[in-house]
């Protein structure tokens, strides 16, 4: 079996086939008492349902789904029904696999909504909790099924307490992919701007040399981890400019520590010399990308590295700022916005002017937008970041990049 069917069915099988699914499961197990033998049963007839293996959505279909489990997905005349199942009928829409948030923080506002500073350093702890179980709700609601989570930013392990609530069923949401508080040269992450003569919360955990990032990486998978993110650079130069924090030797002893245990190693990084060090570091997946250039990228390909290029951040913290998309005559952007997106397209396809929904045959390309709350409002501003160009959300994405994306964010997750 060629390995994007396989991954296609693994994600098939394990993220869940839609959003809907997911909810009319969740309602099985909430009506079914602990003493109920046989969960309950839904047969879902949609116009149409888009597996990730086939070429084509197909028509005519039922998903048949027990409790917690798809039984069957195929031709309604060939479907085995359950006793007892509720048919729900879904004329004129399509069924899709449960989609794929590969960089997500659910403990975080929307960046169009509150500063990051106010956020760390003003927010209540049960405060961003709560909030964040409305926005695991509404990204659920959103037909995301799987959310990796990077970073708590600030909110220490609560990350690990959202993931454990949703999987016990005490609250609904995706299933989550959490790397807890995430990890940062000394002095250089933030809240920064305050009185050196105070120690300020930081928004991740700060380690330095092999010693101290062992220990640390250790602390955190032994606290809940399922993947160690990295800064490979941040905004600590002379000028406040993104500058490279870890050396190569650093990230190489941070991904043997963490791949000694199973865990895979997530970077940020938006400058090149950030991303070239995690790359020959060995980390699985690149976070942002901003600055990368053809060369970067060829190295990415060669060493299987992924992408999250997040490009609805910017747009989002922009908007926070005061800059709103066609709000000037010209419906003109900024510059550093335009730059962004000029650079990803001319590396992800030189030439081209449309974002196409892939990257070289033997490159991975995630769709991740970095953004919390709200997710269906994100959704639909992240298919307008690029204008002019294809919309990145579709219903039934076209048969030779539906099938490779959900091939590939399968396997940046381990779904």
């Amino acid at each position: 079996m060629p390995l994007s069917r396989a991954i296609a069915i693994s994600a098939l099988s394990c993220v869940a086939l839609s959003a809907l699914a997911a909810v009319t499961t969740r309602q099985a197990r909430a009506q079914a008492s602990p003493g109920t033998a046989a969960a309950k049963s839904y047969v879902l007839r949609p116009a149409r349902v888009f597996d990730g293996i086939a070429a084509e959505p197909h028509t005519g279909w039922a998903v048949v789904v027990t409790g917690e489990r798809i039984v069957s997905a195929g031709p309604a005349s060939e479907a085995r029904l359950p006793a007892g199942a509720t048919t729900v009928d879904l004329p004129g829409l399509t069924l899709l696999p449960g989609l794929i948030e590969a960089h997500s923080h659910l403990l975080l506002h929307p960046y169009n909504e509150a500063s990051w500073d106010d956020q760390v350093l003003h927010e209540p702890l049960a405060l961003r909790v709560a909030r964040a179980t409305n926005h695991a709700r509404a990204t659920l609601l959103a037909g995301f099924t799987t959310v990796r989570d990077l970073g708590s930013e600030g909110a220490g392990y609560a990350d690990v307490g959202l993931k454990q609530a949703i999987a016990q069923g005490i609250i609904p949401g995706p299933r989550m992919i959490v790397v807890t508080r995430a990890i940062v040269a000394t002095g250089s992450y933030g809240p920064k701007g305050f009185t050196p003569e105070f120690a300020v919360p930081q928004g991740a955990e700060e380690a330095d040399g092999i010693d101290g990032l062992t220990r640390v990486v250790r602390d955190q998978i032994g606290k809940g981890a399922d993947w160690i993110k990295i800064y490979a650079d941040y905004r600590w130069g002379p000028n406040g400019e993104s500058r490279p924090t870890f050396t190569v030797e650093e990230i190489t002893h941070i991904v043997d520590v963490a791949r000694s245990s199973g865990r895979p190693v997530v970077a940020h990084a938006s400058t090149a010399e950030g991303m070239r060090r995690a790359i020959l570091g060995g980390v699985e997946t690149i976070e942002h990308g901003d600055g990368g250039t053809p060369e970067v990228f060829r190295l990415m390909a060669e060493k299987g590295v992924a992408l999250c290029p997040t490009v609805a951040a910017g747009d989002a913290i922009l908007s926070y700022r005061g800059w709103r998309r066609g709000a000037d005559a010209d419906r003109s952007e900024p510059a550093d916005l335009a730059d962004v997106a000029s650079r990803f397209l001319r590396a992800v396809h030189p030439g081209a002017d449309q974002l196409e929904l892939r990257m070289r045959e033997d490159a991975l390309h995630g769709d991740a937008a970095d953004v919390a709350g709200r997710p269906l409002d994100h959704a639909k501003r992240h298919a307008s970041v690029l204008p002019h160009r294809r919309d990145r959300l579709q219903v039934a994405p076209p048969a030779r990049d539906g099938r490779r994306r959900c091939a590939h964010e399968a396997a940046m997750v381990r779904a």
